[in-house]
């Protein structure tokens, strides 16, 4: 009973709301009825908005002393002034402004590919020493990772040296295939061991010393972080086998989602502000280095790649960061958005010409930034607009008659 009881008393009030709206409407539907003063009968001059009188429509009188009303257009309506104030009806003018867009989303970093590189070896062998031996740790180019044994590496190296020794002996052989014999040999063996990665410096003290290296040190291809470390000593590596994985995080790549609609307004180049939401005195600015050229179906996403440096390395692969960024859209012709009433499958727009009058117009609406709205159709810069107390305005009644009259518009 509670229940039913709290529903009849809503029901109620929303219903006198309702009500009071209609007779509002309706005392709107008869632009030419004047406010008589209870003393005297008299007919009582409109208020404006700044308290000044303002004309209601123009009357006037034929020969015969009947009073005649000018006939407003059918896409124009007439309202007390003094209802306009009371139901809080209020008007701006359309003007041109420098509109600027504004995106936000939200990124996560990663590491930029370019600055990536993975350390593998190309023969089988055992690794032997590991000099770099945690995740995190930062080695510099050339550093010596660990060092490698492998059989097949000792046994080139000797032919090398027996191809060496062989041009020392047979170079001034009176065969000269012996002699080519010798250097198509140390040829060989030469070129392998480039093939495998083995330092100029390498082969040189092999030349110089006559010595064979049992282990190869394998060094660090570019300065970073190793991210990932897969080596450990007494692993049996073969040729592929990734091992390290060294990223230089100094500059890093922020991926955003921006949605397809605001996908027009975005291009290469463009700048935007990154902001942590826990690190809220860090400030950087990105640049767009790419637009992914597909959209995924399901969040009608497309990606955008930001690129940043990164001072102190602050920004960590796999953080989230917030992505602002601002577009100037140059200067529009706008109104305020609540100027702007959805009716269906158009827009309407209210311009006020004074003394109450009221035209609604079609509009064509263009882009929307923040609290204005372009227009390219329905009104003139200057014109003032109605930016409140629309719903009132536009019953259903007064589009029925007002508005379905005009020509070519649907009921």
């Amino acid at each position: 009973m509670t229940f039913r009881y709290r529903d009849v008393l809503v029901g109620a009030v929303l219903g006198s709301v309702v009500t009071l709206a209609l007779v509002l409407l309706f005392r709107a539907d008869h632009p030419n009825l004047r406010q008589a003063s209870p003393a005297d009968g008299t007919e009582k001059p409109a208020q404006g908005d700044c308290g000044t009188a303002v004309e209601l429509p123009a009357t006037g009188e034929d020969h015969a002393g009947h009073v005649q009303t000018s006939t407003a257009p059918e896409n124009s309506l007439v309202i007390s002034p003094e209802r306009l104030q009371s139901v809080g009806v209020k008007f701006e003018p359309a003007a041109r402004r420098l509109l600027e867009r504004t995106i936000r989303t939200v990124g996560r970093v990663e590491v930029d590919e370019r600055q990536l590189s993975r350390v593998t070896v190309k023969l089988e062998g055992w690794i032997d020493r590991l000099l770099v031996n945690t995740t995190g740790a930062s080695v510099r180019r050339g550093q010596v990772l660990f060092t490698l044994y492998s059989p097949e590496l000792v046994a080139t190296q000797e032919e090398y040296l027996i191809a060496l020794r062989s041009i020392e002996t047979l170079g001034e052989s009176e065969f000269p295939e012996v002699a080519a014999g010798a250097s198509a040999l140390l040829e060989a063996s030469r070129r392998r061991l480039l093939l495998w990665d083995i330092h100029e410096s390498h082969i040189r003290d092999l030349e110089r010393t006559g010595k064979v290296w049992t282990t190869l040190p394998i060094h660090a291809p570019r300065s970073g972080t190793v991210i990932n470390k897969m080596a450990v000593e007494g692993l049996q590596t073969k040729p592929g086998d990734e091992l390290y994985t060294i990223a230089d995080l100094s500059r890093i790549w922020i991926m955003g989602d921006i949605y397809e609609y605001e996908m027009p307004l975005v291009s290469v180049g463009q700048v935007a502000s990154v902001s942590l939401s826990y690190v809220p005195e860090v400030s950087l600015q990105a640049r767009i280095g790419f637009i992914y050229p597909t959209v995924d179906p399901q969040t009608r996403t497309a990606k955008v790649r930001f690129e940043l440096d990164n001072p102190g390395e602050r920004l960590k692969p796999g953080m989230y960061a917030n992505l602002e960024l601002k577009i100037p859209l140059g200067m529009r012709l706008v109104v305020p958005k609540d100027a702007v009433l959805e009716s269906g499958e158009r827009q309407i727009i209210f311009i006020h010409l004074g003394g109450g009058r009221l035209e609604w117009r079609n509009a064509r609406i263009g882009l929307r930034s923040g609290d204005w709205v372009e227009v390219l159709e329905g009104t003139r810069e200057g014109e003032h607009v109605v930016t409140s107390a629309n719903f009132l305005i536009d019953s259903e009644s007064r589009l029925k008659s007002a508005v379905g009259g005009m020509p070519g518009m649907k009921h």
